[in-house]
């Protein structure tokens, strides 16, 4: 069974009920059939019936709950609720009906906020920051958490390197580039991650263009006292560095490079030093090795929201409502 079927298994032991706001995306529809049909999750379709109907032509959608702000009885509930929320903010009535009315992904995390749905995934034709800023107002960060982050749950084919080709890529997606201490949580966060949704123990890379000191820069230090941080606050996890990328998971490599480290050649977790290292890294990976990518799917929030890439597929888009799923049983 496959990395992604194994999810889709355990997302079906214990449905959960996800919302996709983009309903004027046809994918959204595609992927609502199979989710459906597949039974991997309850559905909450956000739009005006008539728009849904003629966005789902062809689709079969008849078992996903539709709501239309404009005619649902919970919507005076959500904006007296979101007023609530946002009051320190000075939010007016007239303001949070507008954003309830016009942005559907505050409508979707209200109904996560209120208890009406475990989760959200959107993305698919609206910005990560248009994704995740009502997640962050309204949901707001996990308790004990410094800061949310982005990963992508890589699966490589006929790769022995990590977990069997199972690897996750942070931040890859969200944070441009995190100072020693953001680093070291993202680090943490990723790799709770990973033993949630892979079900096997962590090995954490710190990576750099350096590795066990080969190198001196500003941008090793930091990688260098990241390790530091980690190793201090999150003693549950192996994590070491700094690690360049193929003496982290490579075992000749490793030997020659990394003798004495407990990570080096073993690494299924790679902490990337800014966003444009893991964005660059994870799109090589998905393109010239041919691997899934899921994601970027968000860690760190205190119910699961997770964005999509504008050039996802249905089938992208079903895997990450499956991992979404699974984020939110554990809760």
């Amino acid at each position: 069974m496959s990395f992604i079927d194994t999810i889709k298994e355990r997302a079906r032991q214990d449905k959960k009920t996800i919302v996709l706001p983009e309903t004027m995306d046809r994918r959204i529809m595609e992927a609502t059939e199979k989710i459906l049909k597949e039974g991997i999750a309850n559905i909450i379709l956000i739009g005006k019936e008539e728009d849904i109907e003629v966005n789902s032509q062809g689709f079969d959608i008849s078992k996903a709950t539709i709501i239309n702000p404009f005619s649902s009885p919970l919507t005076d509930e959500l904006i007296e609720k979101l007023v609530e929320i946002r009051k320190n903010k000075g939010l007016t009535h007239e303001e949070a009906k507008k954003l309830l009315l016009e942005d559907y992904m505050y409508y979707a995390c209200m109904l996560v906020k209120t208890g009406r749905a475990d989760g959200v995934v959107s993305g698919a034709c609206h910005s990560t920051a248009n994704t995740l800023r009502p997640a962050l107002q309204i949901i707001k960060t996990k308790p004990g958490t410094l800061l949310v982050s982005a990963f992508f749950l890589m699966v490589v084919p006929d790769c022995n390197y990590g977990e069997n080709g199972t690897f996750i890529f942070a931040d890859s997606g969200l944070e441009q580039n995190p100072n020693p201490e953001r680093l070291a949580a993202i680090a943490a966060s990723s790799a709770e991650t990973f033993q949630l949704l892979v079900q096997k123990e962590p090995i954490v890379a710190m990576l750099s263009h350096s590795t066990m000191g080969s190198a001196s820069h500003p941008d090793v230090d930091k990688v260098v006292e990241a390790v530091k941080i980690a190793k201090e606050k999150y003693p549950q996890y192996k994590i070491d560095g700094e690690l360049q990328l193929d003496a982290a998971i490579v075992p000749e490599v490793a030997s020659s490079k990394a003798p004495n480290s407990k990570v080096a050649g073993r690494a299924n977790v790679l902490v990337f030093p800014d966003l444009d290292a893991g964005n660059i890294g994870y799109k090589l990976v998905q393109r010239l090795a041919k691997a899934e990518a899921y994601g970027p799917v968000t860690q760190g929030i205190a119910a699961p929201v997770n964005d999509l890439s504008r050039g996802c597929s249905s089938d992208d888009i079903v895997g990450v409502v499956a991992i979404t799923a699974v984020q939110a049983q554990n809760k």
